[in-house]
C-alpha cells in the first residue's frame, strides 16, 4: 500500500505555517514552532499515533499564542482530510480512554467528514507555564473542522492541567491511528451511503 500523506499550507498576515503528516509513519516528529509546550503535545500526538509529523510555525506571537495556535489546528486538519484521501478500507471511528497519573480522558471520534467538536473538559489552572489552557479547545476545533472530524473530549478525572492536557494528546493520537487505520475486511467506503460526508 502507498504511503498516505498529507500537507497543508497556510500564510496570512498573521501566521505563516506549513504542516507534513504521514498516517503510516513510525511517530517520528520534526516540530518548528516557538510555542514550546505546544511541540511537547504535538510530539506525544505523533509518537502515540504512530504519525510522522511535521510542523514549521511563524505567528504574532508578541500579540499571544491564539492566532498560531488556532492556524496549526487548521494546517493539521487539512493535512490529515488530505492524507486519508478517499478514506477506502479505513476503520473509521477511533477510541480511548487513557490515564496520565491523577488525569483520565476519553476520546471518540469519527472521521465522518463531519467537522464538529464535543469538549467536556475543565482546568483548575488558566495556564501551563505561559500557555492559556483555554487554547487546547480553540486547537481541537479547528482541527475537527477542516479535518472533517466528529471530535469527542471529555475529562473523567484529573486536577494538573499539564497531565490532563498531555492525555488529551496522546489519546487523540491513539483514536485517530485506530480510525485511520486500515481493514481489509472493508470494501470501499465504510458507510452504508456509499461515501462519507
Amino acid at each position: 500500500m502507498e504511503e498516505r500523506k498529507g500537507e497543508y499550507k497556510r500564510k496570512t498576515l498573521e501566521t505563516e505555517i506549513e504542516v507534513k503528516i504521514s498516517l503510516d509513519g513510525k511517530g517520528v516528529s520534526n516540530l518548528q514552532t516557538e510555542i514550546y509546550f505546544l511541540n511537547h503535545m504535538l510530539a506525544l500526538f505523533a509518537r502515540h499515533g504512530f504519525f510522522d509529523l511535521e510542523v514549521k510555525a511563524q505567528g504574532d506571537l508578541q500579540v499571544d499564542y491564539h492566532h498560531t495556535v488556532e492556524d496549526i489546528g487548521i494546517c493539521l486538519g487539512e493535512a490529515i482530510k488530505n492524507a486519508l484521501q478517499d478514506k477506502k478500507g479505513i476503520k473509521r471511528y477511533g477510541f480511548t480512554i487513557l490515564p496520565m497519573d491523577e488525569s483520565l480522558v476519553q476520546v471518540a471520534l469519527d472521521l465522518s467528514g463531519r467537522g464538529q467538536l464535543f469538549y467536556q473538559v475543565q482546568f483548575e489552572q488558566e495556564k501551563v507555564g505561559v500557555f492559556e489552557v483555554n487554547l487546547v479547545e480553540e486547537f481541537f476545533k479547528a482541527l475537527a473542522y477542516h479535518g472533517g472530524i466528529t471530535l469527542h473530549l471529555n475529562l473523567l478525572e484529573g486536577k494538573n492541567a499539564h497531565h490532563i492536557i498531555e492525555a488529551l494528546f496522546k489519546a487523540f493520537g491513539r483514536a485517530l491511528d485506530m480510525a485511520s487505520s486500515m481493514d481489509n475486511r472493508i470494501d470501499g467506503i465504510p458507510s452504508t451511503k456509499g461515501m462519507i460526508d
